[in-house]
């Protein structure tokens, strides 16, 4: 049985710095994430988030619940415990303004094609 759900792929820079990256890369690792950053994704409706690396380039698939308001759920998870401390920890990683929210730094990307649509 399929559940329907949304897809949302996004996409960020990191900064030009190896060791940056592989930090940021052991930051994502598994059991290293900070629990109550997952938990207020879930809480939010983001069922399950997977992040790609290709050289500096971030890509992320977001799943979400079917009726999921993007924007809503965004500003919900800025007020989500801890949110606002990791967002300042990833943002020495990022190639973005301190000052921007995650959903400013993460891009939504348009999709243009889906195999038999």
């Amino acid at each position: 049985m399929h559940t329907p759900f949304k897809r949302y792929c996004k996409t960020m820079e990191l900064r030009n710095d190896p060791s940056l990256i592989e930090a940021y890369k052991k930051a994502h690792a598994k059991g290293a994430s900070w629990p109550e950053i997952t938990q207020g994704m879930k809480e939010v409706g983001i069922t399950d988030m997977e992040i790609y690396l290709l050289g500096t380039k971030l890509f992320m698939i977001m799943d979400t619940i079917a009726d999921f308001d993007h924007d809503k759920a965004m500003g919900e998870l800025a007020l989500k415990p801890r949110q606002s401390e990791w967002e300042a920890y990833m943002s020495q990683f990022q190639n973005a303004s301190v000052e921007a929210s995650a959903d400013q730094k993460w891009q939504l990307m348009e999709q243009i094609y889906k195999m038999d649509e």
